[in-house]
């Protein structure tokens, strides 16, 4: 990752935080800061899904943890944004941070589910504004690599 000195990496809960972090770590020595977002989604009209101030707390938490992980060996900066369309979201994030490339660590799932829920990784990757880095995918908790 040597031509990315600036990266933005969405993370989406406390598991992801950890997993991405992990997946990250092999390629810090060539990067030089690291915009740590998380999107709380917004309804456009519907019911939300959670108290926003939970959501809020819950995005400081999971930042928290890409903060406190990271910030030893790359200068970590973290955003909360709001939004009705996340991949939208996420290219902004980059252009105002002045990123290079998103790096992001695939969810997995069902394609059934991904299906339902819309899939962001797909929709980043399929028209991209600035370069999409895919991270390996390992479990947070063992390193084991997803069977799918």
């Amino acid at each position: 990752m040597g031509l990315f000195q600036h990266l933005v990496v969405p993370v989406a809960t406390e598991e992801d935080a950890h997993a991405t972090c992990a997946a990250l770590q092999p390629y810090l020595d060539d990067i030089e800061r690291v915009t740590a977002v998380h999107v709380i989604e917004k309804g456009g009209g519907a019911p939300d899904k959670a108290p926003l101030e939970k959501r809020r707390e819950d995005a400081s938490d999971f930042l928290a943890i890409v903060d406190s992980t990271l910030s030893e060996s790359v200068a970590v900066d973290t955003r909360t944004m709001f939004a009705t369309d996340i991949v939208s979201a996420l290219f902004t994030a980059a252009a105002d941070a002045g990123a290079d490339a998103i790096a992001l660590r695939a969810r997995g799932g069902s394609r059934i589910m991904r299906m339902l829920t819309g899939d962001i990784t797909t929709n980043l990757v399929t028209e991209p504004e600035i370069p999409v880095i895919s991270l390996p995918y390992h479990e947070a908790n063992n390193g084991e690599s997803n069977p799918k």
